[in-house]
């Protein structure tokens, strides 16, 4: 088993039909956990990626309804190596 997690931010906060459909996402053989965090408007998704792959954990987020603005790095952008100060 692998597990990934994945973050979606979210546009507009889920409604209670939306929040029940997507209880249902946990269903799925390979999710293993979902998690909001209101404040900072996101849906966090563990999943087994054996069984699921990423387009396949948003074609069911999507079609519980949640309006997904976009999709969260869990790791910061690497910064160019150019970018970088130069060491003494």
């Amino acid at each position: 088993m692998t597990t990934v997690e994945i973050v979606y931010r979210y546009a507009t906060p889920p409604t209670e039909q939306v929040a029940s459909a997507l209880a249902h996402v946990r269903d799925v053989y390979g999710v293993r956990k979902l998690s909001f965090d209101r404040v900072a408007r996101t849906l966090s998704i563990e999943y087994d990626a054996t069984r699921l792959n990423a387009a396949a954990v948003t074609k069911l987020v999507r079609e519980a309804g949640l309006d997904i603005a976009e999709e969260e790095p869990l790791l910061p952008a690497a910064v160019p190596v150019a970018a970088l100060p130069p060491t003494v």
